[in-house]
């Protein structure tokens, strides 16, 4: 089983035209579109992210550095997990005006697709230092029920 990340932005940039076209590659997956906020020249970036597997979970890293912890939005759906930040409210301006700007706020967002449904109940979420931790616990496959014959 291999996990498929939904944003191939990231991983396109790192292939170098000598390389080989990968799983991901032929599935023809577009980028990220810009992003549609108030931040004048800012793009949705795709964070930098690391998946591993247990037996009862999955563990998925994402740096997001300058974001903070009430920007973050989490959503899970059977196995598709995605990560995106949300414009923080602006803060109040001061008597000045701005002459000359090069940082905005960064805007991420990425989704990857695991090999098995998740419990969205069971999932833990951890965000220190600007690196979100997720650990998401595999879904406990039902039983096979026995249906009665009349």
């Amino acid at each position: 089983m291999f996990v498929l990340p939904a944003s191939l932005l990231h991983h396109r940039a790192r292939r170098s035209a000598s390389a080989p076209l990968s799983f991901a590659h032929l599935l023809g997956e577009r980028g990220c579109a810009p992003a549609s906020n108030d931040t004048e020249g800012s793009e949705t970036r795709v964070p930098a992210m690391d998946v591993r597997e247990s037996d009862t979970a999955y563990s998925v890293i994402l740096d997001l550095p300058g974001v903070a912890k009430d920007q973050l939005k989490i959503s899970v759906e059977g196995r598709r997990v995605s990560v995106a930040t949300i414009a923080a409210a602006a803060p109040q301006e001061d008597a000045t005006r701005v002459l000359y700007r090069e940082r905005s706020a960064p805007a991420y967002a990425r989704t990857v697709v695991l090999p098995a449904e998740v419990d969205a109940a069971a999932t833990q979420a951890r965000f220190e230092n600007g690196v979100l931790t997720l650990t998401l616990a595999k879904r406990v496959a039902s039983g096979a029920t026995q249906i009665k014959i009349d």
